[in-house]
Formats: C-alpha cells, sequence, structure tokens
C-alpha cells in the first residue's frame, strides 16, 4: 500500500455540488482539534459488509478516546448532508493486507496468533506501532482535502 490510513467514516458518495460545502463543514468542525497519538498493536481480522474482503489490520488499542470525538463531528457533517454515520461502535485500524472472498475463518487461530507474534516482536520500534494524527485527510473522487490538526 502507498499510504497506511484509519476510516473516521464509510465511503459515500458525495454529489458535486456537495464537495466544496461538504468539505467547509469538515473544516470548521475538525479545527479545534489538537495532534495526538495512537498506538496500533494488534492483529484483527476484518471483512466487509458484504464479506466479498477480508482483511488483516492492526487494531488501534490507544488513542481510541480521540478517534471517537472526530468521528463524532464526520457524523456530524455526514448527517447535515443526509449520508450515513459510522459505525455505532468501530473497531479502528489500519489494513495492512486483504483478499476476496471471507477467509476470517481460516485466518482467525493459529495463523492470527503467528502475525500476533510477529507484530509483538517490533514491540520497541515506535515507527511502526506509534502513529501522530497531525492531520485529517478527505478523499473526494482523486481530490485530497486537508485539515491540519493543531
Amino acid at each position: 500500500m502507498e499510504e497506511f490510513h484509519v476510516s473516521l467514516s464509510q465511503c459515500v458518495v458525495l454529489r458535486y455540488h456537495w464537495i466544496e460545502p461538504f468539505v467547509r463543514c469538515l473544516r470548521e468542525r475538525l479545527a479545534a482539534f489538537h495532534r495526538f497519538f495512537c498506538l496500533a498493536d494488534q492483529v484483527k481480522v476484518y471483512t466487509n459488509q458484504n464479506k466479498t474482503r477480508t482483511f488483516i489490520g492492526l487494531e488501534v488499542s490507544a488513542g481510541h478516546f480521540q478517534l471517537l470525538e472526530l468521528v463524532s463531528e464526520v457524523d456530524g457533517v455526514l448527517e447535515e448532508f443526509d449520508l450515513p454515520t459510522f459505525y455505532k461502535d468501530p473497531s479502528f485500524h489500519i489494513s495492512l493486507a486483504w483478499c476476496v472472498g471471507d477467509l476470517a475463518g481460516r485466518l482467525e487461530g493459529q495463523c492470527l496468533r503467528e502475525l500476533q507474534d510477529i507484530v509483538d516482536g517490533f514491540e520497541e520500534s515506535e515507527f511502526l506501532l506509534r502513529i501522530q494524527w497531525e492531520q485529517i485527510r478527505c478523499k473526494s473522487g482523486n481530490k485530497y482535502f486537508s485539515f491540519p490538526l493543531r
């Protein structure tokens, strides 16, 4: 992957004429947030809602509260545009790999334990597991909008 990310919303479709006001609302709601760190160190298997893709990710174990606050603001903007909000009990994570189909049952258990052992071997590597949030990014089509954190 070129860039790793932690999602703060579901993928939604924005009408072209909504993009500018949507971005403006996000900028206003996110302006007061400060930079923070989070830790992603728990290997977990995920599937999308349709069970058509399986992901292996690193779940965020510290910084969850700050991410929930950000989601609350993003959800507020989504509601203004009558768009679906984020999951009620989100599992914030960084996806590392994915495949087509629902392979969660085959990856959980021994495979998941072995992957966790590998990640635990990098415990001292702050670069790998500790993420400083300096900005929030919104992608719409092929455009990215950046909202720096204070």
